[in-house]
């Protein structure tokens, strides 16, 4: 609960966009065909004002002579209902294939009826999470020692932090990480991972700037395995999608690790930035075609108004997502719950 409270109170920029849209949808509409309020007549100036009765028991239970509540606006589900839902659902970054399926869901069934904009952000929270359940899995733990761990991402996309939270959670758990700092050409993203070492006393196996990272892979594969550590942790240089020569690179990474274990890397976790929107799909098909990623990280989900696409990532590749990120603190990283997403993502609160 403490995550979907930071989760929900951070996500404000996607859920109001996602929340206002719905409101709008309905309340435009249900405006538009609200009955004009009528002339009130004047009440005669002899007539004495009737004094209040007070309610009793009863009256209370019943709400009788309390204010009544304003009843919510309601819209009738209808073919042009539908369409603006979707037109708001592309715009908050599901995409258009997702959106379409979204939106046809809700209607089955129900075309025709009245619904408050709670009542759709509730179907909508339904449905995202129907999507992305299948998909929320934690990182597995192998009994395999080390298990190898490969993390992968464009330039800035929060590879090197999320090695490091994820590390100091795994060492909290009990569990022995070894972190070897792949992104040998970036001394920022090697200071980095030492400064998380430190933190979570955790050893960072480094190399000369501009060295081979494959060459750092072996080594650290080496170590690990004589202390027994139970995960290695290897980092990698942010891979942009027109540098085919970083590309080859990565694959030469893998291809020297499984020399030493062709079982590995046991993991692959491909690390997407929220705030990169649809352009997180493309990195998705890019990465699978060098590497088999085995799962995805989503950073920085506070700091945009697209975390839609991550319904639109699960909905089209079906990769397990095993962690969101929503700050740079280390218990801003958590385990990835679908249902809890999906309502933070409509600005609900958490279900009872």
């Amino acid at each position: 609960m403490a995550f979907f409270s930071k989760l929900r109170e951070r996500l404000t920029r996607s859920s109001s966009k996602i929340g206002s849209g719905l409101d709008d949808i309905v309340g435009d509409a249900a405006a538009e065909h609200a009955p004009a309020p009528r002339e009130e007549m004047p009440a005669p100036a002899a007539t004495p004002a009737p004094q209040p009765v007070q309610p009793g028991l009863v009256g209370r239970l019943f709400g009788r002579g309390a204010a009544a509540r304003p009843e919510e606006p309601r819209r009738a589900l209808d073919d042009d209902m539908l369409e603006e839902l979707e037109d708001m659902l592309v715009q908050a970054d599901l995409g258009v294939e997702t959106a379409l399926r979204v939106t046809a869901n809700i209607a089955e069934g129900r075309m025709g009826r009245r619904v408050s904009s709670s009542e759709l952000k509730t179907l909508l929270a339904d449905e995202i999470a129907r999507i992305m359940a299948p998909v929320a899995r934690p990182l597995p733990i192998y009994p395999k020692k080390p298990q190898v761990v490969l993390v992968v991402g464009v330039n800035g996309a929060g590879k090197t932090t999320t090695i490091g939270k994820l590390a100091s959670q795994f060492r909290a758990a009990g569990k022995s990480v070894v972190i070897a700092a792949g992104d040998t050409f970036r001394a920022a993203a090697v200071e980095q991972l030492q400064v998380w070492g430190q933190r979570a006393g955790v050893p960072v196996m480094v190399a000369p700037q501009g060295s081979d990272p494959a060459s750092l892979a072996w080594d650290a594969m080496v170590r690990a395995e004589a202390e027994g550590a139970d995960l290695l942790m290897i980092d990698t240089a942010g891979r942009l999608q027109n540098r085919q020569d970083l590309m080859e690179e990565l694959a030469k990474i893998v291809r020297v690790i499984r020399k030493k274990d062709p079982e590995a890397p046991h993991n692959t976790l491909l690390v997407l930035d929220a705030t990169t929107g649809q352009n997180a799909l493309s990195q998705v098909v890019t990465f699978r075609k060098l590497a088999d990623i085995s799962g995805l990280v989503m950073t920085k989900l506070d700091g945009t108004a697209r975390g839609g696409v991550l319904v639109a990532l699960a909905d089209r590749f079906g990769l397990p997502i095993h962690a969101i990120g929503v700050g740079e603190q280390i218990d801003d990283l958590d385990a990835f719950d679908a249902g809890d997403f999906a309502r933070a993502l409509v600005g609900l609160d958490a279900a009872g």
